[in-house]
């Protein structure tokens, strides 16, 4: 029996009223809600014919239909080919990210917290991998006698500082003449060719060495903290205001697979060269998520790093709209995250 124009009809508004009310629907719920100009009966039968295909599951004898996996894949794959989103929704997003403050990582946490804000679910934005970070450049400010503040500041906008040792003869001139040639000598490498680089300068300044060794620390430092991925959470707590998860052991569950991070953080870089991903229930491989639809999007900074934001949320989930304002996110943070390397 084939998905006609009428069962898809039908589907359509069952899985609406499901997203809006999580209340099993029956025939009549749609034949009064939806005005199909079809009766109690025509859709009652056609409901059958949608839970035949697969499409329709009925958690008990008498009770309503609720959408199945398939069925919210449909809805996904052809009913909401192309996410739009409100202006109340745009001019949110923007509002939070009208500038750029603060570190890379304060923008990441601050865009979890922003998708969270936005669309009530659980957000996550993982940030970009570090294996092509280059840096831009190194600053020495004078502190003390013996100590300088460092600032390292990479091209996708990471900045590190830190506080290190110099000789006591290193004036603030001196410290910055040293600050002009680091950045002359490293300015585009990528953090991993950088020790070389330092290691060459030792030898070449040894009276400068423990500048260096500073310099060096730091720079481990930082590659050490961007070769995994980081990852940040907005409204962890979201999911459990959904009826889906009232049950204690159902939301403690997800609640530990959220603070294990690497299972997500795995799911989260499947697919970073993808404009947008929808994974349904199963379609996840994760058990905790099997009631769960995770969507995703990428964002980018410059041309080859790339970081991914997404949301968890019931598979009622309102997939239009999170489409929409995760389109709207993703171009903000590139836009943001980019302006600094240009």
């Amino acid at each position: 029996m084939p998905m006609d124009a009428r069962k898809f009809r039908i589907l359509q508004a069952i899985i609406d009223d499901y997203i809006l009310t999580a209340i099993p629907v029956g025939s009549r719920t749609i034949s009064k809600k939806y005005e199909m100009g079809l009766s109690s009966a025509t859709i009652r039968n056609e409901m059958s014919d949608l839970e035949e295909l697969g499409y329709l599951d009925q958690p008990h004898v008498s009770a309503g239909r609720v959408p199945s996996t398939k069925a919210y894949r449909l809805y996904v794959d052809q009913l909401l080919a192309t996410g739009r989103i409100s202006a109340d929704d745009l001019d949110s997003v923007r509002t939070h990210f009208s500038q750029r403050t603060g570190k890379m990582e304060d923008v990441i946490s601050r865009a979890a917290q922003a998708l969270s804000s936005i669309t009530s679910y659980t957000s996550l934005v993982l940030g970009p991998k570090g294996s092509e970070t280059t840096i831009r450049n190194l600053q020495l400010v004078p502190v003390s006698q013996n100590s300088a503040l460092l600032v390292i500041v990479t091209d996708n906008g990471i900045v590190r500082d830190a506080i290190i040792h110099v000789d006591s003869d290193l004036d603030g001139d001196a410290l910055y003449a040293i600050s002009r040639t680091l950045t002359e000598r490293v300015a585009g490498h990528r953090l991993s060719d950088t020790q070389d680089v330092l290691r060459a300068m030792r030898r070449e300044f040894a009276e400068k060495r423990k500048v260096l060794d500073g310099v060096s620390d730091l720079v481990a430092d930082v590659e050490n903290q961007q070769a995994s991925a980081k990852i940040a959470f907005g409204g962890t707590s979201n999911i459990l205001s959904f009826p889906e998860y009232n049950d204690v052991e159902k939301a403690r569950t997800f609640l530990s697979l959220l603070e294990s991070k690497d299972t997500l953080i795995r799911l989260l870089e499947q697919h970073q060269n993808v404009a947008f991903t929808v994974r349904i229930g199963p379609e996840t491989g994760v058990p905790e998520l099997r009631d769960c639809s995770l969507v995703t999007a990428t964002y980018s900074i410059g041309d080859h790093t790339h970081g991914t934001i997404g949301v968890i949320g019931p598979t009622r989930m309102q997939y239009g709209r999170v489409l929409g304002v995760l389109s709207a996110m993703g171009e903000q943070l590139s836009r943001l995250l980019t302006q600094d390397t240009e």
